[in-house]
This record gives C-alpha cells, sequence and structure tokens, in this order.
C-alpha cells in the first residue's frame, strides 16, 4: 500500500497524559509494532468535550441502553455536554478516511463492550458501552472497532488488523476508478481470504459481482462492501482454514512430486491437530506458489493478508 492505514484511537493509548490522574495508558503493541503500519488520529472525549486533566472521574449510570454520564463524588450530569460533542465529533471524523478505530476498553466514554453501568442500588452492571463509542459505532457502522482489553486475544487481535488492511485496500481499488474492472479485481483477489471466514458470504458475493451490471454502481459498491465486512466480521476457524488449504493445494495437483503432496498433507494435518499454527502450512504454501509460478494464488491477499512484521497467524 503506498498510504498507511488510519486507524481512530484512544488517545490516552498512545501514552499522552489525558486519563482523569493525567497518567495515560501506553500500549507499546499498538505504538511500536502496528503504529509502523498504521497513521493514528487519536481521540480524547473527555479533553475533547471540554473536561480538564486533571478532572473528577466519571461513571455510567441508570438505562445501559440510554446510561448518563455522572461524576463519581459530586454527582454532576455532563450526558448533555458529552453527546453534543459526541455527535459534532464523528461528524468531523468522515473526513479522516478511518479503517478503523482502537477504543480504550471499560472507559464511559470509549468503553465499546461491557462497560460498567451503576444501577439505582449503586451496584455496577458490565452491560454498557461508552458514549462516544456508541455514538461512533451508530455512525459508522462498517468500520471495524476493538478495544485494547480484547486486542490482546491473537486471534480478536488478527481478524481486527485482516478486517482494517481489507478495508484499506477495497478503498484504495474504488478511488482509483469505480468500474466493475476493479471490483471484479478486486473480488478475484480476496476471494479465498473471504472464503476463509465464510462460505456463505463467498457465494453471495460471487452471485452479486456476476450479477453486478445489472445494478446502480452505488448501491452494488456499497451492498458490496457491506457483505465484504459482515464476512471478514466472522472470525476464521481450523475448519474453514483447512478447507482453504485444501483449496489451495488443487491448484498444484499437475506440478507436485508425491513427496511434496505428501509434506502438505502432513503439515495440513499438524495444524488440523493444533499441533502447528496457521503460518507453517501457508510457509510451505508460498513456496509452491514461487517454485511453480503460479499467477492465481499469487495474488491472492489469503495468502499475505497483512505484513509479516506483526507476526500474526502464529498462534496455536
Amino acid at each position: 500500500m503506498e498510504e498507511k492505514v488510519r486507524i481512530g484511537i484512544s488517545s490516552c493509548l498512545l501514552g499522552n497524559p489525558v486519563r482523569w490522574n493525567s497518567g495515560h495508558k501506553l500500549d507499546r503493541y499498538l505504538t511500536d509494532t502496528l503504529g509502523q503500519f498504521v497513521e493514528y488520529v487519536p481521540v480524547c472525549p473527555e479533553v475533547e468535550a471540554g473536561f480538564g486533566v486533571p478532572r473528577e472521574s466519571f461513571r455510567l449510570v441508570g438505562d445501559p441502553e440510554n446510561p448518563r454520564l455522572i461524576t463519581f463524588k459530586s454527582k454532576t450530569d455532563h450526558t448533555g455536554q458529552m453527546l453534543r460533542w459526541a455527535k459534532k465529533r464523528v461528524k468531523e471524523l468522515e473526513k479522516e478516511d478511518l479503517c478503523g478505530f482502537i477504543f480504550k476498553s471499560d472507559s464511559p466514554s470509549s468503553g465499546m463492550i461491557r462497560v460498567k453501568v451503576y444501577n439505582q442500588k449503586g451496584m455496577p452492571e458490565k452491560k454498557g458501552v461508552g458514549i462516544f463509542a456508541r455514538a461512533f459505532m451508530d455512525h459508522f457502522p462498517l468500520i471495524p472497532v476493538e478495544d485494547d482489553g480484547r486486542l490482546h486475544d491473537p486471534k480478536i487481535r488478527e481478524n481486527f488488523i485482516e478486517l482494517i488492511f481489507a478495508l484499506k485496500r477495497w478503498r484504495d481499488g474504488l478511488a482509483k476508478s469505480p468500474s466493475m474492472g476493479n471490483l471484479v479485481d478486486y473480488h478475484t483477489r480476496n476471494k479465498l481470504l473471504i472464503l476463509s471466514h465464510s462460505q456463505k458470504h463467498s457465494r453471495l458475493m460471487g452471485k452479486l459481482v456476476a450479477d453486478g451490471k445489472k445494478m446502480p454502481p452505488k448501491e452494488l459498491y456499497e451492498q458490496y462492501e457491506r457483505f465484504l465486512m459482515e464476512a471478514l466480521a466472522l472470525k476464521t476457524t481450523i475448519k474453514k482454514n483447512s478447507n482453504v488449504l485444501q483449496h489451495l493445494m488443487g491448484y498444484f495437483k499437475k506440478q507436485l512430486t508425491a513427496d511434496e503432496k505428501q509434506e502438505l498433507l502432513e503439515v495440513f494435518e499438524q495444524y488440523r491437530q493444533e499441533l502447528a499454527p496457521l503460518i507453517v502450512p501457508l510457509t510451505l504454501i508460498n513456496h509452491y506458489v514461487r517454485k511453480y509460478d503460479q499467477p492465481y494464488l499469487k495474488m491472492q491477499t489469503y495468502l499475505n493478508p497483512h505484513p509479516v512484521e506483526l507476526k500474526l497467524r502464529t498462534h496455536v
């Protein structure tokens, strides 16, 4: 990619001292590793909405679906101020071409899931969504989002990063020229990646592209993007990946020697039994793609969906 992927992020995760106690929550993976390949757009709801540093801490109170933002000690209600700012901020973020957002977990403004909401008895229930996070997800329903806590899970991390790079490639393809040719090219290159997440969406998207000339272009691209994000949001599994690996092997049936076929099957079985991570069979497949100069597989993003420096697909 010629340009870095632009990602929104809670400002404290970059080490900025914007938390209520003038602290931060620096995440070295996000800054030092993922940060090599993305351009962050930092957002701190509390500071940008007009609350200083340091400040009295907030918490969510009341209905988990429509909570109030209340200061912890003085019990001052700042819901209206935060909502007005959030509505304005998400409109501003439309100009940033974001391909994802990483929220601060558990935050009453930025937590995307299981945020504490205090009921009438003062007891917390982990059923809430931060006020800004909810506004962002409602305004940008197709943009991938995660929080820093969930990104410690290697499978969730891998899926999120795969999503943001796929969305960036999709937007880059459209930016060149919104044509049927570019749509067909994108789908062809990402066919096996989509299949690894959802056979259902793979069929739906294949039919959509095949019938694309019957639809208005704008409607076609919007529907394809929606299917793409729905498909890639579904987690891959050993079973799904094993199915794609068998597809990949099928492209070499006339070239592989008996020993090479056996070696591939053995490595596939090691992956299936969770004795080896996905990177092992894919490394061997990539070797054969280069050795036998397989043109179709050379273009498949499934084999290289994100930079190798991110060290993904290495978990068992």
